[in-house]
Protein backbone atom coordinates (compact mmCIF):
# COMPACT_ATOMS: atom_id res chain seq x y z
CA UNK A 1 0.00 0.00 0.00
CA UNK A 2 1.08 3.69 -1.10
CA UNK A 3 1.91 6.12 1.78
CA UNK A 4 -1.42 8.23 2.79
CA UNK A 5 -2.85 11.00 0.30
CA UNK A 6 -1.84 14.49 0.45
CA UNK A 7 -5.24 15.66 0.59
CA UNK A 8 -5.70 13.75 3.82
CA UNK A 9 -2.58 16.08 5.25
CA UNK A 10 -4.37 19.01 4.96
CA UNK A 11 -7.45 17.82 7.17
CA UNK A 12 -8.11 20.53 9.71
CA UNK A 13 -6.21 23.43 7.88
CA UNK A 14 -9.34 24.97 6.63
CA UNK A 15 -7.62 26.15 3.84
CA UNK A 16 -5.57 23.28 2.94
CA UNK A 17 -2.72 24.88 1.69
CA UNK A 18 -4.50 27.05 -0.77
CA UNK A 19 -3.33 30.19 0.88
CA UNK A 20 -6.46 32.63 0.84
CA UNK A 21 -10.25 30.56 0.68
CA UNK A 22 -11.75 33.22 -2.09
CA UNK A 23 -9.17 32.84 -4.08
CA UNK A 24 -9.09 28.92 -4.76
CA UNK A 25 -12.60 28.41 -5.16
CA UNK A 26 -12.60 29.34 -9.13
CA UNK A 27 -10.41 27.58 -11.71
CA UNK A 28 -8.58 30.72 -11.98
CA UNK A 29 -6.02 29.38 -9.07
CA UNK A 30 -4.80 26.39 -11.02
CA UNK A 31 -3.31 28.20 -13.88
CA UNK A 32 -4.59 27.21 -16.57
CA UNK A 33 -5.04 23.13 -18.12
CA UNK A 34 -2.64 20.94 -19.58
CA UNK A 35 1.27 22.47 -20.36
CA UNK A 36 -0.36 26.17 -19.16
CA UNK A 37 2.42 27.96 -17.28
CA UNK A 38 5.56 25.41 -19.22
CA UNK A 39 6.34 28.94 -21.09
CA UNK A 40 10.24 30.45 -21.23
CA UNK A 41 9.72 32.23 -18.01
CA UNK A 42 7.28 29.62 -16.47
CA UNK A 43 9.54 29.53 -13.19
CA UNK A 44 10.26 25.49 -13.07
CA UNK A 45 12.48 23.26 -14.57
CA UNK A 46 11.19 22.40 -17.82
CA UNK A 47 12.49 18.30 -18.24
CA UNK A 48 9.67 17.10 -19.60
CA UNK A 49 8.79 19.91 -21.77
CA UNK A 50 12.51 19.14 -22.98
CA UNK A 51 11.91 15.34 -22.94
CA UNK A 52 8.94 15.93 -25.64
CA UNK A 53 9.30 18.31 -27.58
CA UNK A 54 13.69 19.23 -27.90
CA UNK A 55 14.54 22.81 -28.43
CA UNK A 56 11.59 23.02 -30.51
CA UNK A 57 9.29 24.39 -27.79
CA UNK A 58 10.84 27.64 -26.90
CA UNK A 59 11.39 30.78 -28.98
CA UNK A 60 10.24 31.77 -32.88
CA UNK A 61 10.01 29.71 -35.59
CA UNK A 62 11.40 31.28 -38.68
CA UNK A 63 8.84 29.24 -41.04
CA UNK A 64 5.82 30.57 -39.66
CA UNK A 65 7.01 33.86 -41.36
CA UNK A 66 4.53 35.44 -43.99
CA UNK A 67 4.99 35.08 -47.76
CA UNK A 68 7.99 33.21 -49.50
CA UNK A 69 11.50 34.39 -50.04
CA UNK A 70 12.03 34.56 -53.68
CA UNK A 71 14.87 32.60 -54.56
CA UNK A 72 18.64 34.27 -54.62
CA UNK A 73 20.12 33.39 -58.01
CA UNK A 74 24.33 33.50 -58.67
CA UNK A 75 25.39 35.79 -60.99
CA UNK A 76 27.05 36.11 -64.09
CA UNK A 77 28.58 39.00 -66.07
CA UNK A 78 28.16 39.51 -69.54
CA UNK A 79 32.02 40.15 -69.81
CA UNK A 80 32.92 37.15 -68.12
CA UNK A 81 30.47 35.23 -70.91
CA UNK A 82 32.69 36.10 -73.62
CA UNK A 83 35.87 36.02 -71.86
CA UNK A 84 35.15 32.53 -71.10
CA UNK A 85 33.15 31.30 -73.91
CA UNK A 86 35.03 28.36 -74.93
CA UNK A 87 35.30 26.90 -71.27
CA UNK A 88 31.54 27.31 -71.10
CA UNK A 89 31.29 25.43 -74.26
CA UNK A 90 33.80 22.55 -72.96
CA UNK A 91 31.55 22.26 -69.62
CA UNK A 92 28.24 21.82 -72.08
CA UNK A 93 26.38 25.26 -70.84
CA UNK A 94 26.98 26.67 -74.32
CA UNK A 95 26.63 25.27 -78.01
CA UNK A 96 28.68 26.41 -80.79
CA UNK A 97 26.28 27.04 -83.62
CA UNK A 98 28.47 28.34 -86.57
CA UNK A 99 29.94 32.32 -85.24
CA UNK A 100 26.84 32.57 -82.75
CA UNK A 101 26.18 30.45 -79.74
CA UNK A 102 23.33 29.53 -77.97
CA UNK A 103 24.33 29.74 -73.90
CA UNK A 104 21.13 28.19 -71.16
CA UNK A 105 22.04 29.64 -67.65
CA UNK A 106 18.80 29.50 -65.93
CA UNK A 107 20.13 29.24 -62.52
CA UNK A 108 21.90 32.60 -63.17
CA UNK A 109 21.03 36.33 -63.56
CA UNK A 110 22.88 38.26 -65.72
CA UNK A 111 24.45 41.48 -64.95
CA UNK A 112 26.25 44.29 -67.32
CA UNK A 113 29.55 44.43 -66.47
CA UNK A 114 31.91 43.73 -69.34
CA UNK A 115 31.74 44.01 -72.90
CA UNK A 116 29.73 41.42 -74.91
CA UNK A 117 32.15 40.75 -77.99
CA UNK A 118 30.37 37.61 -79.52
CA UNK A 119 27.19 36.78 -80.80
CA UNK A 120 24.73 34.83 -78.34
CA UNK A 121 21.10 33.67 -77.65
CA UNK A 122 21.39 33.32 -74.35
CA UNK A 123 18.78 31.93 -71.95
CA UNK A 124 18.76 33.25 -68.14
CA UNK A 125 16.22 32.89 -65.26
CA UNK A 126 16.73 36.69 -64.62
CA UNK A 127 19.19 39.54 -66.10
CA UNK A 128 19.67 43.41 -65.79
CA UNK A 129 18.59 45.98 -68.34
CA UNK A 130 22.41 47.14 -69.25
CA UNK A 131 23.05 43.09 -69.94
CA UNK A 132 19.86 42.97 -72.21
CA UNK A 133 21.28 46.57 -74.15
CA UNK A 134 25.01 44.91 -74.47
CA UNK A 135 23.53 41.41 -75.66
CA UNK A 136 21.45 43.15 -78.47
CA UNK A 137 23.97 45.42 -79.63
CA UNK A 138 26.72 42.18 -80.01
CA UNK A 139 23.82 41.00 -82.37
CA UNK A 140 22.42 38.47 -79.96
CA UNK A 141 19.03 38.12 -78.57
CA UNK A 142 18.46 37.16 -75.02
CA UNK A 143 15.04 34.97 -73.04
CA UNK A 144 14.58 35.74 -69.63
CA UNK A 145 12.36 33.00 -68.18
CA UNK A 146 10.48 33.91 -64.70
CA UNK A 147 8.34 31.70 -63.35
CA UNK A 148 4.94 33.04 -63.91
CA UNK A 149 3.07 34.72 -61.33
CA UNK A 150 -0.79 33.56 -60.85
CA UNK A 151 -2.92 36.73 -62.17
CA UNK A 152 -5.18 38.19 -59.55
CA UNK A 153 -8.83 37.47 -60.38
CA UNK A 154 -11.08 40.75 -60.50
CA UNK A 155 -13.96 40.03 -58.91
CA UNK A 156 -16.77 43.09 -60.05
CA UNK A 157 -19.19 44.35 -57.42
CA UNK A 158 -22.79 44.52 -58.38
CA UNK A 159 -23.76 47.90 -58.42
CA UNK A 160 -25.91 49.06 -55.80
CA UNK A 161 -29.22 50.94 -56.59
CA UNK A 162 -30.30 53.14 -53.78
CA UNK A 163 -33.88 54.18 -54.26
CA UNK A 164 -35.08 57.42 -52.95
CA UNK A 165 -38.51 57.35 -51.14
Amino acid sequence: MKGRRKSSRYRGTHTHGRGFKKKARGSGHRGGFGMAGTGKRGDAKKTMVLNLYGNDYFGKSKTLRSGRKPAKLNSMNVGHISEHISALVKQGIAKDNKGSYEINIMGYKLLGEGEMKIKAKITVGQASNSAIDKVKKAGGEISVLKAAKPEKKVVEKPAVVVKKK
